[in-house]
Protein backbone atom coordinates (compact mmCIF):
# COMPACT_ATOMS: atom_id res chain seq x y z
CA UNK A 1 0.00 0.00 0.00
CA UNK A 2 1.12 3.56 -0.73
CA UNK A 3 1.67 5.79 2.27
CA UNK A 4 -0.25 9.09 2.25
CA UNK A 5 1.46 11.90 4.12
CA UNK A 6 -0.51 14.01 6.56
CA UNK A 7 -3.71 13.11 8.36
CA UNK A 8 -7.02 12.13 6.87
CA UNK A 9 -9.67 14.86 7.12
CA UNK A 10 -12.82 13.22 8.47
CA UNK A 11 -15.36 15.95 7.72
CA UNK A 12 -18.52 13.89 7.72
CA UNK A 13 -21.14 14.97 10.29
CA UNK A 14 -20.16 12.11 12.57
CA UNK A 15 -18.49 10.06 13.69
CA UNK A 16 -16.16 12.97 14.30
CA UNK A 17 -12.43 13.00 14.91
CA UNK A 18 -11.63 11.79 18.42
CA UNK A 19 -9.28 14.19 20.28
CA UNK A 20 -5.94 12.86 21.52
CA UNK A 21 -6.98 13.53 25.12
CA UNK A 22 -9.98 11.26 24.71
CA UNK A 23 -7.99 8.55 22.93
CA UNK A 24 -5.44 8.55 25.74
CA UNK A 25 -8.21 8.31 28.31
CA UNK A 26 -9.73 5.32 26.55
CA UNK A 27 -6.31 3.61 26.53
CA UNK A 28 -6.59 2.53 30.16
CA UNK A 29 -6.61 -0.90 31.79
CA UNK A 30 -10.05 -2.42 32.21
CA UNK A 31 -11.16 -2.28 35.83
CA UNK A 32 -13.65 -4.21 37.92
CA UNK A 33 -17.04 -2.79 37.01
CA UNK A 34 -18.33 -3.82 40.45
CA UNK A 35 -15.46 -2.22 42.35
CA UNK A 36 -15.28 1.17 44.10
CA UNK A 37 -13.14 2.84 41.41
CA UNK A 38 -15.79 2.15 38.81
CA UNK A 39 -18.55 3.47 41.07
CA UNK A 40 -16.75 6.79 41.27
CA UNK A 41 -16.29 6.87 37.48
CA UNK A 42 -19.96 6.10 36.92
CA UNK A 43 -21.19 8.85 39.20
CA UNK A 44 -18.80 11.35 37.64
CA UNK A 45 -19.94 10.76 34.06
CA UNK A 46 -23.63 10.59 34.95
CA UNK A 47 -23.42 13.94 36.74
CA UNK A 48 -21.36 15.44 33.91
CA UNK A 49 -23.95 14.41 31.35
CA UNK A 50 -26.66 16.24 33.28
CA UNK A 51 -24.75 19.48 32.70
CA UNK A 52 -24.50 18.85 28.95
CA UNK A 53 -28.20 17.93 28.64
CA UNK A 54 -28.95 20.91 30.90
CA UNK A 55 -31.14 18.81 33.14
CA UNK A 56 -31.56 17.98 36.80
CA UNK A 57 -33.11 14.66 35.80
CA UNK A 58 -31.10 11.42 35.54
CA UNK A 59 -29.44 10.41 32.28
CA UNK A 60 -29.27 6.76 31.18
CA UNK A 61 -26.21 5.42 29.33
CA UNK A 62 -26.43 2.43 26.99
CA UNK A 63 -23.60 0.57 25.24
CA UNK A 64 -25.29 1.10 21.87
CA UNK A 65 -25.58 3.35 18.85
CA UNK A 66 -28.09 6.18 18.71
CA UNK A 67 -30.55 3.75 17.14
CA UNK A 68 -30.59 1.85 20.41
CA UNK A 69 -31.42 5.05 22.28
CA UNK A 70 -34.34 5.62 19.88
CA UNK A 71 -35.71 2.20 20.72
CA UNK A 72 -35.22 2.76 24.44
CA UNK A 73 -37.13 6.04 24.28
CA UNK A 74 -40.08 4.38 22.54
CA UNK A 75 -40.33 1.10 24.45
CA UNK A 76 -40.03 2.73 27.87
CA UNK A 77 -42.89 5.16 27.31
CA UNK A 78 -45.43 3.59 24.94
CA UNK A 79 -47.71 0.58 24.46
CA UNK A 80 -48.62 -1.48 21.39
CA UNK A 81 -51.01 0.42 19.13
CA UNK A 82 -50.28 3.83 20.64
CA UNK A 83 -50.46 6.72 18.20
CA UNK A 84 -47.26 8.68 17.64
CA UNK A 85 -46.92 11.91 15.65
CA UNK A 86 -43.62 12.35 13.79
CA UNK A 87 -42.18 14.80 11.25
CA UNK A 88 -40.45 13.68 8.05
CA UNK A 89 -37.62 16.19 8.31
CA UNK A 90 -35.02 13.92 6.71
CA UNK A 91 -33.46 10.49 6.47
CA UNK A 92 -33.01 9.90 10.19
CA UNK A 93 -36.52 11.02 11.06
CA UNK A 94 -37.67 8.47 8.48
CA UNK A 95 -35.63 5.71 10.10
CA UNK A 96 -37.09 6.57 13.51
CA UNK A 97 -40.60 6.38 12.04
CA UNK A 98 -39.86 2.97 10.51
CA UNK A 99 -38.62 1.71 13.86
CA UNK A 100 -41.76 2.93 15.62
CA UNK A 101 -43.92 1.12 13.07
CA UNK A 102 -41.96 -2.12 13.49
CA UNK A 103 -42.43 -1.89 17.25
CA UNK A 104 -46.19 -1.92 16.78
CA UNK A 105 -46.94 1.78 17.13
CA UNK A 106 -49.37 3.66 14.89
CA UNK A 107 -47.34 6.46 13.33
CA UNK A 108 -48.62 9.60 11.68
CA UNK A 109 -45.79 11.00 9.58
CA UNK A 110 -46.14 14.67 8.67
CA UNK A 111 -44.22 15.27 5.39
CA UNK A 112 -41.81 18.08 4.63
CA UNK A 113 -39.61 18.83 1.63
CA UNK A 114 -36.49 17.95 3.71
CA UNK A 115 -35.46 21.63 3.56
CA UNK A 116 -37.17 22.80 6.75
CA UNK A 117 -37.79 21.59 10.27
CA UNK A 118 -40.85 20.46 12.18
CA UNK A 119 -43.68 23.00 11.79
CA UNK A 120 -45.03 24.08 15.17
CA UNK A 121 -48.17 25.56 13.60
CA UNK A 122 -49.04 22.30 11.87
CA UNK A 123 -48.37 20.44 15.11
CA UNK A 124 -50.62 22.67 17.19
CA UNK A 125 -53.48 22.37 14.70
CA UNK A 126 -53.18 18.59 14.59
CA UNK A 127 -53.11 18.28 18.37
CA UNK A 128 -56.17 20.53 18.71
CA UNK A 129 -57.98 18.20 16.29
CA UNK A 130 -57.10 15.23 18.48
CA UNK A 131 -60.16 15.59 20.71
CA UNK A 132 -59.81 12.04 22.03
CA UNK A 133 -56.18 12.68 23.02
CA UNK A 134 -55.22 9.51 21.18
CA UNK A 135 -51.76 10.80 20.24
CA UNK A 136 -49.45 9.63 22.98
CA UNK A 137 -46.15 11.10 21.82
CA UNK A 138 -44.62 13.65 19.45
CA UNK A 139 -41.19 12.70 18.08
CA UNK A 140 -38.89 15.34 16.57
CA UNK A 141 -35.29 15.23 15.36
CA UNK A 142 -33.65 18.36 16.74
CA UNK A 143 -30.81 18.48 14.22
CA UNK A 144 -31.41 16.39 11.10
CA UNK A 145 -27.98 15.05 10.15
CA UNK A 146 -29.01 14.28 6.58
CA UNK A 147 -30.15 17.82 5.76
CA UNK A 148 -28.47 20.32 8.09
CA UNK A 149 -31.85 21.55 9.37
CA UNK A 150 -32.41 22.28 13.06
CA UNK A 151 -35.99 22.15 14.30
CA UNK A 152 -36.92 24.77 16.87
CA UNK A 153 -37.81 22.68 19.90
CA UNK A 154 -39.02 25.59 22.10
CA UNK A 155 -41.69 26.31 19.47
CA UNK A 156 -42.67 22.64 19.41
CA UNK A 157 -43.08 22.65 23.18
CA UNK A 158 -45.10 25.86 22.96
CA UNK A 159 -47.39 24.29 20.35
CA UNK A 160 -48.06 21.23 22.52
CA UNK A 161 -48.84 23.45 25.51
CA UNK A 162 -51.03 25.80 23.47
CA UNK A 163 -53.10 22.83 22.35
CA UNK A 164 -53.40 21.69 25.95
CA UNK A 165 -52.31 18.23 24.85
CA UNK A 166 -50.77 15.63 27.21
CA UNK A 167 -48.56 13.97 24.55
CA UNK A 168 -44.99 13.21 25.50
CA UNK A 169 -42.24 15.07 23.62
CA UNK A 170 -39.37 12.86 22.43
CA UNK A 171 -36.39 14.59 20.81
CA UNK A 172 -33.36 13.20 18.96
CA UNK A 173 -30.20 15.25 19.65
CA UNK A 174 -27.72 12.76 18.21
CA UNK A 175 -26.00 15.38 16.02
CA UNK A 176 -26.67 18.42 18.20
CA UNK A 177 -25.83 17.55 21.81
CA UNK A 178 -22.57 19.24 22.74
CA UNK A 179 -22.65 21.32 19.53
CA UNK A 180 -25.90 23.30 19.54
CA UNK A 181 -27.55 24.85 22.59
CA UNK A 182 -30.07 22.34 23.91
CA UNK A 183 -32.02 22.61 27.16
CA UNK A 184 -33.84 19.45 28.21
CA UNK A 185 -35.51 20.87 31.33
CA UNK A 186 -36.19 24.42 30.19
CA UNK A 187 -37.72 23.27 26.90
CA UNK A 188 -39.97 20.72 28.55
CA UNK A 189 -38.66 17.67 26.71
CA UNK A 190 -39.79 14.30 28.06
CA UNK A 191 -37.12 12.07 26.53
CA UNK A 192 -33.94 13.31 24.90
CA UNK A 193 -32.02 10.81 22.75
CA UNK A 194 -28.30 11.23 22.05
CA UNK A 195 -25.14 9.42 20.95
CA UNK A 196 -21.43 9.58 21.70
CA UNK A 197 -19.84 9.94 18.27
CA UNK A 198 -20.58 13.52 17.28
CA UNK A 199 -20.49 16.57 19.56
CA UNK A 200 -19.30 14.46 22.49
CA UNK A 201 -16.13 13.61 20.51
CA UNK A 202 -16.11 9.88 21.28
CA UNK A 203 -16.03 6.82 19.06
CA UNK A 204 -19.41 5.26 18.33
CA UNK A 205 -20.68 2.94 21.03
CA UNK A 206 -22.50 4.92 23.71
CA UNK A 207 -26.03 6.29 23.55
CA UNK A 208 -28.20 8.14 26.02
CA UNK A 209 -31.74 8.78 27.21
CA UNK A 210 -32.63 11.73 29.42
CA UNK A 211 -36.17 11.03 30.70
CA UNK A 212 -38.34 13.58 32.50
CA UNK A 213 -40.43 12.78 35.56
CA UNK A 214 -43.47 12.59 33.28
CA UNK A 215 -41.70 10.11 31.01
CA UNK A 216 -40.63 7.96 33.96
CA UNK A 217 -44.21 7.95 35.20
CA UNK A 218 -45.39 6.89 31.72
CA UNK A 219 -42.89 4.04 31.78
CA UNK A 220 -44.77 2.48 34.70
CA UNK A 221 -47.80 1.99 32.42
CA UNK A 222 -46.01 1.33 29.11
CA UNK A 223 -46.60 -2.16 27.68
CA UNK A 224 -44.08 -2.43 24.84
CA UNK A 225 -41.71 -5.32 25.53
CA UNK A 226 -38.40 -4.27 26.99
CA UNK A 227 -35.60 -5.87 28.94
CA UNK A 228 -32.15 -4.61 27.97
CA UNK A 229 -33.57 -1.13 27.36
CA UNK A 230 -35.56 -0.85 30.59
CA UNK A 231 -34.93 2.37 32.52
CA UNK A 232 -35.91 0.98 35.91
CA UNK A 233 -32.98 -1.34 36.49
CA UNK A 234 -30.55 1.15 34.99
CA UNK A 235 -31.71 4.05 37.17
CA UNK A 236 -31.63 1.90 40.29
CA UNK A 237 -28.06 0.77 39.68
CA UNK A 238 -26.94 4.22 38.53
CA UNK A 239 -27.71 5.76 41.92
CA UNK A 240 -24.42 4.36 43.16
CA UNK A 241 -22.59 4.70 39.84
CA UNK A 242 -23.05 1.15 38.62
CA UNK A 243 -24.89 -0.62 35.80
CA UNK A 244 -27.12 -3.71 35.83
CA UNK A 245 -24.94 -5.34 33.17
CA UNK A 246 -21.38 -5.03 31.90
CA UNK A 247 -20.78 -1.41 30.82
CA UNK A 248 -18.45 -0.07 28.14
CA UNK A 249 -15.81 0.78 30.70
CA UNK A 250 -13.16 2.29 28.46
CA UNK A 251 -15.65 4.41 26.55
CA UNK A 252 -16.77 5.77 29.91
CA UNK A 253 -13.16 6.79 30.58
CA UNK A 254 -13.25 8.64 27.26
CA UNK A 255 -16.62 10.18 28.10
CA UNK A 256 -15.23 11.54 31.37
CA UNK A 257 -12.42 13.24 29.47
CA UNK A 258 -14.74 14.60 26.76
CA UNK A 259 -17.06 16.06 29.40
CA UNK A 260 -14.06 17.68 31.07
CA UNK A 261 -13.02 19.26 27.76
CA UNK A 262 -16.51 20.69 27.21
CA UNK A 263 -16.59 22.13 30.71
CA UNK A 264 -13.09 23.62 30.37
CA UNK A 265 -14.10 25.43 27.20
CA UNK A 266 -17.50 26.30 28.65
CA UNK A 267 -20.71 25.24 26.93
CA UNK A 268 -21.62 28.78 25.79
CA UNK A 269 -18.20 29.03 24.13
CA UNK A 270 -18.64 25.59 22.55
CA UNK A 271 -21.96 26.64 21.05
CA UNK A 272 -20.54 29.97 19.85
CA UNK A 273 -17.61 28.18 18.20
CA UNK A 274 -19.95 25.89 16.31
CA UNK A 275 -22.12 28.83 15.24
CA UNK A 276 -19.03 30.69 14.01
CA UNK A 277 -17.82 27.78 11.92
CA UNK A 278 -21.28 27.16 10.50
CA UNK A 279 -21.66 30.77 9.39
CA UNK A 280 -18.17 30.78 7.87
CA UNK A 281 -19.10 27.64 5.93
CA UNK A 282 -22.32 29.18 4.66
CA UNK A 283 -20.44 32.25 3.47
CA UNK A 284 -18.10 30.00 1.54
CA UNK A 285 -21.05 28.19 -0.05
CA UNK A 286 -22.66 31.45 -1.14
CA UNK A 287 -19.36 32.69 -2.56
CA UNK A 288 -19.11 29.48 -4.59
CA UNK A 289 -22.55 30.24 -5.98
CA UNK A 290 -23.99 27.00 -4.60
CA UNK A 291 -27.21 26.50 -2.64
CA UNK A 292 -27.62 25.44 0.98
CA UNK A 293 -30.17 22.65 1.36
CA UNK A 294 -31.77 24.20 4.46
CA UNK A 295 -34.23 26.79 3.18
CA UNK A 296 -34.99 28.58 6.47
CA UNK A 297 -32.14 30.69 7.91
CA UNK A 298 -33.55 30.38 11.44
CA UNK A 299 -33.14 26.60 11.09
CA UNK A 300 -29.55 26.52 9.84
CA UNK A 301 -27.56 23.83 11.62
CA UNK A 302 -24.41 24.69 13.55
CA UNK A 303 -23.20 21.08 13.31
CA UNK A 304 -23.12 20.61 9.57
CA UNK A 305 -24.00 22.19 6.24
CA UNK A 306 -25.67 20.23 3.43
CA UNK A 307 -24.87 21.73 0.01
CA UNK A 308 -26.74 21.11 -3.23
CA UNK A 309 -24.80 20.52 -6.45
CA UNK A 310 -26.18 21.99 -9.69
CA UNK A 311 -28.66 19.87 -11.64
CA UNK A 312 -26.94 17.38 -13.91
CA UNK A 313 -23.98 16.93 -11.56
CA UNK A 314 -23.31 14.13 -9.08
CA UNK A 315 -22.44 14.98 -5.49
CA UNK A 316 -20.99 11.52 -4.94
CA UNK A 317 -18.56 12.03 -7.81
CA UNK A 318 -17.40 15.21 -6.10
CA UNK A 319 -16.94 13.32 -2.84
CA UNK A 320 -14.89 10.68 -4.66
CA UNK A 321 -12.66 13.33 -6.23
CA UNK A 322 -12.13 15.08 -2.89
CA UNK A 323 -11.24 11.81 -1.20
CA UNK A 324 -8.72 10.84 -3.87
CA UNK A 325 -7.15 14.28 -4.30
CA UNK A 326 -7.27 15.65 -0.76
CA UNK A 327 -7.65 12.59 1.48
CA UNK A 328 -10.82 14.11 2.92
CA UNK A 329 -14.18 12.44 3.58
CA UNK A 330 -17.36 14.48 3.10
CA UNK A 331 -20.85 13.35 4.03
CA UNK A 332 -22.95 11.70 1.35
CA UNK A 333 -26.52 12.53 0.43
CA UNK A 334 -29.00 10.14 2.05
CA UNK A 335 -32.46 9.02 1.02
CA UNK A 336 -34.31 11.54 -1.12
CA UNK A 337 -31.21 13.72 -1.55
CA UNK A 338 -28.78 10.95 -2.52
CA UNK A 339 -26.42 12.19 -5.22
CA UNK A 340 -27.86 15.69 -4.95
CA UNK A 341 -26.04 17.03 -1.89
CA UNK A 342 -22.79 16.67 -0.02
CA UNK A 343 -22.40 17.48 3.64
CA UNK A 344 -19.61 19.24 5.50
CA UNK A 345 -19.40 18.33 9.17
CA UNK A 346 -18.06 21.16 11.34
CA UNK A 347 -18.68 19.80 14.81
CA UNK A 348 -16.78 18.28 17.67
CA UNK A 349 -13.08 18.94 18.24
CA UNK A 350 -12.80 21.51 15.48
CA UNK A 351 -11.06 24.88 15.09
CA UNK A 352 -10.69 27.69 12.56
CA UNK A 353 -7.71 26.17 10.75
CA UNK A 354 -9.47 22.82 10.48
CA UNK A 355 -12.40 24.58 8.86
CA UNK A 356 -10.23 26.56 6.45
CA UNK A 357 -8.43 23.37 5.41
CA UNK A 358 -11.76 21.63 4.93
CA UNK A 359 -13.16 24.41 2.77
CA UNK A 360 -9.94 24.53 0.75
CA UNK A 361 -10.31 20.83 0.00
CA UNK A 362 -13.90 21.35 -1.09
CA UNK A 363 -12.99 24.27 -3.36
CA UNK A 364 -10.20 22.25 -4.96
CA UNK A 365 -12.60 19.32 -5.38
CA UNK A 366 -15.24 21.48 -7.05
CA UNK A 367 -12.69 22.55 -9.65
CA UNK A 368 -11.31 19.05 -10.19
CA UNK A 369 -14.80 17.53 -10.47
CA UNK A 370 -15.96 20.14 -12.96
CA UNK A 371 -18.77 21.40 -10.72
CA UNK A 372 -19.83 24.89 -11.89
CA UNK A 373 -18.89 27.37 -9.16
CA UNK A 374 -17.11 30.63 -8.51
CA UNK A 375 -13.77 30.78 -6.76
CA UNK A 376 -13.37 32.65 -3.48
CA UNK A 377 -15.33 30.59 -0.97
CA UNK A 378 -12.30 29.98 1.24
CA UNK A 379 -11.45 33.69 1.19
CA UNK A 380 -15.01 34.59 2.20
CA UNK A 381 -14.82 32.22 5.16
CA UNK A 382 -11.38 33.48 6.18
CA UNK A 383 -12.54 37.09 6.04
CA UNK A 384 -15.50 36.30 8.30
CA UNK A 385 -13.33 34.40 10.79
CA UNK A 386 -10.75 37.19 10.83
CA UNK A 387 -13.42 39.79 11.49
CA UNK A 388 -14.77 37.72 14.36
CA UNK A 389 -11.30 37.55 15.94
CA UNK A 390 -10.87 41.30 15.52
CA UNK A 391 -14.25 41.97 17.11
CA UNK A 392 -13.38 39.78 20.13
CA UNK A 393 -9.99 41.48 20.47
CA UNK A 394 -11.60 44.92 20.50
CA UNK A 395 -14.17 43.81 23.07
CA UNK A 396 -11.42 42.46 25.33
CA UNK A 397 -9.26 45.60 25.04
Amino acid sequence: MTHRAGRHFLQIPGPTTVPDRVLRAIDMPVIDHRGPEFGRLGLEVLEGLQRVFQTRQPVVIYPASGTGAWEAALVNTLSPGDQVLMFETGHFATLWQKMATRLGLQTEFIPTDWRRGADAGVLEARLRDDKARAIRAVCVVHNETSTGVTSRIPLIRKAIDAAGHPALLLVDTISSLGSIDYRHDEWGVDVTVAGSQKGLMLPPGLSFNAPSEKARAASKQAKLARSYWSWDEMLAANKSGYFPYTPATNLLYGLREALAMLQEEGLPNVFARHERHAEATRRAVRAWGLEILCAVPEEYSSSLTAIMVPAGHDADHLRKVVLEACDMSLGTGLGKVAGKVFRIGHLGDFNDLTLVGTLAGVEMGLALAGIPHQAGGVNAAMQFLTERHQTRARAAA
